[in-house]
């Protein structure tokens, strides 16, 4: 114990025992070693951060055990450069291991950085979604149907990669699909997981197209398990619908030529039934109307003869009145594609016709 504190107190206050240095220099490699490790101790953080570090640590410890094996002639030198050397390089291909296991599909890759990195959607959920697809890009041709109205069953839900489709409705064109729109959100929306249905569009691709397509029942036990992503789908095909209303509402016109709101209460007044039948408050100012005209006409006319006293004033003809469609009907017998049905013509949508009550 004495030795060894009389060493320690040597080498700490009376300076190296080394009796004399060396005239020559250390070879290049030995200082490009060097050279190399300093490099490597100034990278950053982040993946790409940790390949500059330890790629400029793995070569600087090659060179070391280069320097130790012809320079230097020691084997601890030779023994750790070459320790640290592997560690490094192992690291390195856990870092790749690890970037090829994240990495997706080009067209993957783009709509994640398009459509839910806005959102800052994890991308560990973006993964679990696009698993659900399976990973698969469908393709349709030029003028290739993607539902007919009437025959193809609700059974998925798909979203546009790239391309358009046209939607029509008995052969009358209604709007566009572009990419990164849902092909199928109002049906999707209109049916619970438990029912069935057809479209009532047809979807025809105007260009060639690629989407993406989930099976309806496997993406319903993906929204049920997860309840982020059942809220992510939720604010994504609300917002899907109401991108689809507004291009409707382009089409959308009073018989006065005015633009409508899409807002329910005016949708409703234009799918309503005639002003002329709404009710009592129609009724009344159609008789202010017609008073000024019937006191105009009374003074240009000439007088007739008084009718007979036993004669009374005639019964004022009666007027049938239309029953208001409830907003649930009309809701559930208007489709949201069918909108514009109408109004394609130049005229404002009609309601569903009910039997007159008298």
């Amino acid at each position: 114990m004495s030795a060894n504190s009389q060493a320690v107190s040597q080498l700490l206050w009376q300076g190296p025992v080394c009796a004399g240095w060396k005239r020559d220099l250390e070879g290049a490699v030995y200082h490009l070693a060097n050279c190399l490790l300093l490099l490597g101790f100034m990278g950053g953080s982040g993946v790409y951060g940790c390949f500059y570090l330890f790629g400029f640590l793995g070569t600087g410890y090659v060179c070391c055990v280069m320097w130790g094996w012809f320079d230097a002639c020691g084997l601890d030198i030779i023994l750790w450069s070459f320790l640290l050397a592997m560690a490094c390089l192992l690291q390195l291909a856990y870092l790749i291991y690890r970037l090829r296991r994240n990495t997706l599909p080009e067209e993957f890759e783009v709509l994640y950085k398009t459509l839910c990195l806005p959102l800052q959607v994890p991308l560990q959920v973006y993964k679990e979604i696009v698993h659900c697809c399976e990973e698969q890009v469908l393709t349709l041709a030029t003028e290739q149907t993607y539902a007919v109205e009437g025959e193809t069953p609700i059974d998925r839900l798909s979203l546009l990669l790239s391309g358009r489709v046209r939607v029509s409705q008995d052969g009358q064109f209604l709007h566009y699909i572009f990419p990164y729109q849902f092909m199928d959100s109002p049906e999707w929306e209109s049916l619970q997981p438990s029912e069935e249905g057809v479209f009532q569009v047809t979807l025809t691709a105007e260009t060639p197209c690629s989407y993406i397509s989930w099976p309806r029942k496997s993406l319903h036990l993906l929204l049920t398990k997860e309840r982020y992503i059942s809220h992510l789908f939720s604010a994504l095909l609300g917002y899907d619908i109401s991108e689809k209303l507004y291009a409707l509402n382009d089409k959308l016109f009073a018989k006065f030529g005015l633009r409508f709101d899409i807002r329910l209460p005016s949708l409703y007044h234009v799918l309503g039934p005639a002003a002329s039948d709404t009710g009592p408050e129609s009724e009344k100012d159609d008789e202010e109307a017609r008073e000024p005209a019937m006191a105009s006409s009374a003074q240009q006319t000439p007088p007739r003869s008084p009718l007979p006293a036993s004669a009374g004033p005639p019964a004022p003809p009666s007027r049938a009145r239309m029953s208001r469609p409830d907003s649930g009907v009309l809701a559930s017998r208007t489709p949201l594609h069918s909108y514009s049905k109408v109004t394609s013509r130049g005229q404002a949508p009609l309601a569903p016709t009910h039997t007159p009550e008298l």
